[in-house]
């Protein structure tokens, strides 16, 4: 895929949300607050959010994802087979096969597409990370005694929900995987050695490419990031394993993340393929300092070394703010892309 823009402008997808907003959200996972009541309280917010977007500048923007818990617990809010435990602070907790009972983010992506003239882009989470954090190996296995069920399920249902969202006309699909968080991290996702890694990368592959098999008329787009506040480097674990996905993953572009500790910056791009594009991520989300735009044309001029200019989307490295618990500040986001647009504009012209 080739694009029609140099440098377009992205964002991975999650804003902060103000504290009414998480208060609406926390209502409605604990069942004191009913779906349809929970959405006409939080349209108007969604309309702001959009508005932001648009003003900053943005080429394809979001809904904020803040109808969200947070970028995985949407999919077991909107699936059937699972239940909330309230000792467990309204955890999911997988209690029966997954069957999708209603459409995951179509209502929400039918809004911003209602709302907006930019481009859109819709975030789902991928099949193996909805495995990691909503399939357990000690409490899941009655229903799904191996992972690779569970994920095999999830793929099913997630492939249904992105052949809806083409339908509906959503310019860019995401799905979030984020690799580095659990490569950086291996044995707090379970993964104790390295057959366990090997096993996980395998199986992260193989349920993408199930996923997207066949999608020729569906931008599809990867976020592989996740992994601010890790305070080590990268070693050779994290960075094979991480372009060996990209290499191997059918996807049309890759958001990847660089300005944190553990990405090990832009030298493992000497791999990128010469088919995909680069969501190259020039903002970090959780640092309280805003960027200045010449730091961002000075990022994007640097893995312009590895990736021609024809195959680049700027964006930041992660979401604002993956979780709704995550009390981060709107207007240090606004600020952030609202610099990373005028970045771009700065590099088309030259």
């Amino acid at each position: 895929m080739i694009l029609d823009k140099a440098f377009p402008t992205m964002v991975i997808g999650s804003l902060p949300r103000p504290a009414w907003v998480r208060d609406v959200i926390a209502a409605r996972t604990q069942g004191r607050l009913d779906d349809e009541e929970a959405d006409r309280v939080l349209d108007p917010g969604i309309l702001f959010a959009i508005r932001m977007q648009e003003q900053a500048g943005l080429d394809y923007i979001s809904d904020g994802e803040w109808r969200r818990e947070n970028y995985v617990r949407v999919f077991a809010d909107r699936v059937g087979g699972f239940s909330r435990d309230p000792a467990a602070n309204f955890a999911p907790r997988v209690i029966d096969r997954l069957v999708r009972e209603r459409t995951i983010v179509c209502d929400d992506a039918s809004f911003l597409g209602r709302h907006t003239d930019r481009r859109t882009i819709v975030a789902l989470p991928s099949p193996f990370t909805i495995s990691m954090h909503l399939w357990d190996p000690k409490t899941s296995t009655a229903v799904y005694p191996h992972r690779e069920a569970f994920v095999e399920d999830c793929a099913g249902i997630i492939r249904e929900e992105i052949l809806a969202l083409t339908a509906l006309g959503v310019d860019a699909i995401q799905l979030d995987e984020p690799w580095q968080a659990w490569l950086t991290n291996p044995q707090g996702y379970h993964l104790n050695t390295d057959a366990d890694i090997r096993a996980a990368v395998e199986l992260s592959i193989h349920s993408v490419n199930t996923v997207t098999a066949g999608l020729t008329d569906t931008y599809i787009t990867i976020h592989l990031c996740h992994s601010h506040g890790v305070d080590g480097g990268p070693d050779e674990t994290t960075l094979n394993p991480l372009m060996e996905a990209v290499n191997r993953m059918n996807a049309d572009r890759f958001a990847m993340e660089f300005n944190s500790v553990a990405s090990g910056g832009m030298a493992k791009l000497n791999d990128f393929p010469a088919d995909k594009i680069l969501g190259l991520g020039v903002l970090c989300p959780d640092d309280e300092r805003v960027e200045t735009e010449e730091e961002i044309v000075e990022r994007v001029e640097c893995a312009l070394k590895f990736v021609p200019r024809e195959r680049l989307v700027i964006n930041p490295d992660c979401g604002f703010a993956t979780s709704a618990a995550l009390a981060r500040d709107l207007d240090r986001a606004y600020t952030k892309l609202s610099v990373m647009c005028r970045a771009a504009e700065r590099l088309r012209q030259r």
